[in-house]
């Protein structure tokens, strides 16, 4: 293995600060670069790393600049879904030139907004000789990976193999304009969060070390709507807060998502993933739930019931934020304190994992080819919501397909 890795971070939101507090559990790896649209974004999440001592970080005015610094090894791309593919052939660009000696590339989810975007990801990374990781944070998850490996050595070692896996993410709406958007995002709810709760039930059905050929996708079910985002009151909240440009009565992207995979293994066996996501949950705060059921035995894991918990009086007052657990509902009364997010979501663990990889010269866990998939699995999930059925995998037309929601012709309010 070489000595350390230099990463570089394009995007400096929400999800990159994730990853840069993670860095305190990740080894032989440093922060050192950050570009983003603002600069003073890139700056503050650039101060951010220097701040944790995870990295000499420095802002970057474009990502062909940092794909040129011979101190940068491997680029995170945490930028909106509308600018993954335009960030990657950016960094495709300067490598042929001969700029930079990039070795490696991950990216947050999804990979693409559609599968033809997803397989462009893929093919450029493979153009150039890159190595690439899919940014799946909750396959890494401590109680993800603890309990798959203890369900899969005792419970179906001795009676057999888990034959449904149930997964859901559930909050109360993402932080930025653009994700309610779903041409910009590539759908709603369902493109923003069911990629992790289908590939986290899909892994933890597979047999630990077997590839993910093993389970071959053949059926999907899904269902979406506008349950709450839509009504009249909260249509006007998401008015106001992004400037007049979400019109959710007329232009409305799904709120709630359900969709059932079906698959076959090896044997010819059946396995089924029932995923749920939701942007209309009203709780503590981000909710991920995941279940693993076998002939003589389960695993639960639940994010809010990971740490200690307090109560606040309505007597106990002071300014809103998100100190206690993502994003964060409530001030007073009876709230769980997820000790360490970053640890707990999977974000220590992915990134240590990524890192050793790419300095060992390997691919990792996740791929892009991973993310390729996943993404093929939610075009299907649209197809089968928008024509009422289920859906045999893969249906025709898949790479070009794009779903009614991203291209501003979905609203179910019309059929009210």
């Amino acid at each position: 293995m070489d000595d350390r890795l230099g990463v570089g971070f394009v995007g400096a939101g929400f999800v990159t600060g994730f990853h840069i507090r993670s860095w305190v559990g990740v080894r032989d790896a440093d922060v050192l670069g950050v570009t983003s649209r603002t600069r003073a974004s890139a700056e503050a999440a650039a101060k951010l790393a220097r701040s944790l001592g995870v990295g000499d970080a420095r802002a970057f005015a474009n990502v062909t600049d940092m794909v040129a610094d011979p101190s940068i090894d491997a680029i995170w791309i945490c930028a909106p879904n509308y600018a993954r593919l335009e960030v990657m052939e950016e960094i495709v660009h300067a490598l042929e030139r001969g700029d930079g000696t990039l070795r490696a590339v991950a990216c947050e989810k999804p990979l693409g907004r559609n599968s033809e975007e997803a397989r462009r990801m893929l093919q450029l990374a493979e153009q150039v000789g890159l190595l690439h990781g899919y940014l799946e944070n909750q396959l890494f998850s401590p109680g993800v990976v603890r309990g798959r490996e203890i369900v899969w050595a005792r419970g179906a070692a001795l009676t057999g193999p888990p034959y449904l896996a149930r997964a859901a993410e559930e909050h109360s709406g993402p932080h930025m304009p653009w994700f309610w958007e779903g041409e910009l995002q590539g759908g709603g709810v369902l493109n923003d969060m069911m990629c992790h709760s289908v590939e986290v039930a899909r892994f933890l059905l597979t047999p630990p070390g077997a590839p993910r050929e093993v389970l071959t996708p053949t059926k999907v079910t899904a269902y979406a709507s506008c349950l709450k985002w839509q009504l009249p009151r909260y249509a006007e909240q998401l008015a106001e807060m992004s400037g007049g440009s979400l019109d959710y009565r007329a232009r409305p992207s799904e709120d709630f998502a359900r969709a059932l995979v079906e698959y076959r293994d090896a044997d010819g066996g059946r396995r089924v993933v029932e995923a749920t996501t939701s942007w209309c949950y009203v709780g503590a705060g981000l909710r991920l739930t995941m279940e693993l059921l076998g002939p003589e035995y389960s695993m639960a894991v639940n994010s809010l019931d990971a740490g200690p918990k307090v109560f606040f009086s309505r007597e106990v007052q002071g300014e809103t934020g998100e100190d206690l657990v993502e994003k964060q509902n409530a001030e007073t009364g009876v709230m769980p304190i997820v000790s360490d997010e970053e640890a707990e979501y999977g974000y220590v663990g992915e990134n240590r994992h990524m890192v050793q990889a790419f300095r060992a010269g390997e691919m990792p866990m996740e791929t892009f080819a991973d993310g390729v998939a996943v993404t093929d699995l939610l075009m299907a999930a649209y197809m089968s919501a928008e024509q009422e059925r289920t859906i045999e995998f893969p249906p025709d037309g898949l790479q070009q397909f794009v779903p009614a929601v991203a291209r501003g012709d979905w609203n179910p309010g019309r059929d009210r």
